[in-house]
């Protein structure tokens, strides 16, 4: 896929996709060290806590959440849609 991508644009458009892919990799990151960080014993999460500095964790392990039960469920519906086609 991307090796499409770099042959058929330019040298901007290659930093582009660079930066979006280096964004989502970065959120990918924060939300693992939090679910990791709600799953760790006691003693471990405080460490964790004050390595991050002053961080809601609550608000983004909530938030967290709600972004991946509609993504989940819209995952679905869309690997779904081409196997009823088939079965059709």
């Amino acid at each position: 896929v991307f090796h499409r991508y770099a042959a058929s644009s330019d040298r901007t458009m290659r930093s582009v996709g660079t930066l979006v892919l280096t964004e989502l990799m970065g959120m990918y990151f924060v939300s693992t060290l939090l679910l990791l960080r709600m799953n760790l014993p006691a003693e471990y999460r405080r460490m964790v806590t004050n390595v991050l500095g002053d961080i809601e964790f609550d608000f983004y392990h909530r938030w967290s959440d709600v972004v991946f039960i509609p993504s989940a469920c819209l995952s679905l519906l869309l690997h779904l849609r081409p196997m009823r086609a088939v079965l059709s």
